[in-house]
């Protein structure tokens, strides 16, 4: 979505004027460009260069949050936190999918982060349209926070029944019909090609598969943000608070995709988490429209919000924990529980 089409969002009732919006799109560019420029010469990343720019990630919202504080009170910097937080346990588990992408596609290791910079840029397009879309439909009248609601609670049920299921999540390259449909119409080199996406060979264009993997990943983010849009909009109603949270969740999931490569894997109820989250925020929504009809519905405060999200991420984090000892030490214990062979003679 371009700078001027984003720019039309500010027409709407919210924070951030026409002057803000240029501002922070600007700034959202010149990062991208940063990215871009880091991406040139793949390399693999160390951890040391990852922690380094995802603390640097972190830092930016907290910088803006203050500045909103200052400059629109402190609702709507609660607002601000909330949908950030939101946000970044989402796109926690969008890393997840990233990352079984990237293996499926065995993309090599210097390539990883070109893949994740493409895919994160495809995501905060996304984004951009699906905001200005339920800027425009939260307009259109009250029924769209029950629309919303609905949406996020028929979701949490899905990631929850998958989570119960116990099934390891996979990812088949063969059933995604957007890699069938660029199989149909074009070849696909054998092996990579350096960061090329496209080269000639054989006197014709063909696909080699980073471009593939680009595709596949850009595919996923168009599910992700059909979940975390409306998410963020049962926390805030103004579209410049939305996506603000959206931008800085999604700038540095590069970085933090080599600080956690370890760690995903290990956080085995974060699916659990996320489903209480949207199913939460789903509720919140619901009770938000019925309280439009019936003004003795309560509603659900924003510090309330704030508070059950961070509850939940720390209980999963634990339980996580806890079960990964507990396994490891079963799978430890019959070793343990062997008899010692007695001294013969």
């Amino acid at each position: 979505m371009s700078a001027e089409a984003i720019l039309s969002v500010a027409d709407l009732e919210t924070i951030g004027s026409p002057r803000l919006w240029t501002i922070t799109v600007a700034a959202l560019m010149v990062l991208l460009g940063v990215d871009f420029v880091l991406t040139r010469r793949p390399h693999e990343v160390r951890m040391r260069e990852a922690v380094g720019w995802s603390v640097f990630y972190l830092t930016l919202p907290l910088l803006f949050g203050v500045y909103v504080w200052r400059a629109f009170g402190s609702d709507v910097a609660m607002e601000f936190f909330t949908g950030y937080v939101v946000e970044k346990s989402l796109s926690v588990d969008n890393l997840f999918v990233f990352m079984l992408l990237l293996s499926a596609f065995a993309v090599p290791a210097v390539l990883a982060q070109r893949v994740l910079l493409y895919g994160i840029i495809g995501a905060l397009v996304l984004r951009a349209i699906f905001i200005a879309l339920g800027a425009a439909i939260l307009r259109s009248g009250t029924w769209a926070f029950l629309l919303f609601g609905g949406i996020l609670i028929v979701t949490a049920w899905k990631i929850l029944k998958d989570a119960l299921s116990g099934q390891e999540k996979k990812v088949d390259i063969s059933s995604m019909r957007s890699i069938r449909l660029l199989r149909r119409f074009m070849p696909v080199t054998d092996d990579y090609r350096g960061s090329h996406l496209v080269v000639r060979e054989n006197g014709r264009r063909a696909l080699t598969p980073l471009a593939l993997a680009i595709v596949a990943v850009f595919a996923t983010d168009i599910v992700f943000a059909v979940d975390s849009v409306p998410a963020v909009y049962g926390v805030t109603e103004d579209p410049f608070l939305v996506f603000a949270t959206n931008a800085f969740a999604l700038l540095g999931l590069r970085a933090l995709y080599f600080v956690l490569l370890g760690v995903l894997t290990k956080l085995r109820h974060l699916n659990h988490g996320l489903s209480v989250i949207l199913a939460f925020i789903g509720i919140k929504l619901v009770l938000h429209w019925a309280h439009g009809t019936w003004t003795w519905v309560p509603e659900i405060p924003t510090p309330v919000s704030l508070g059950v999200i961070v509850a939940v991420l720390i209980t999963i984090t634990i339980t996580s924990v806890y079960a990964n000892r507990r396994d490891a030490k079963s799978a430890s214990s019959p070793a343990e529980r062997e008899p010692r062979s007695r001294p013969t003679g």
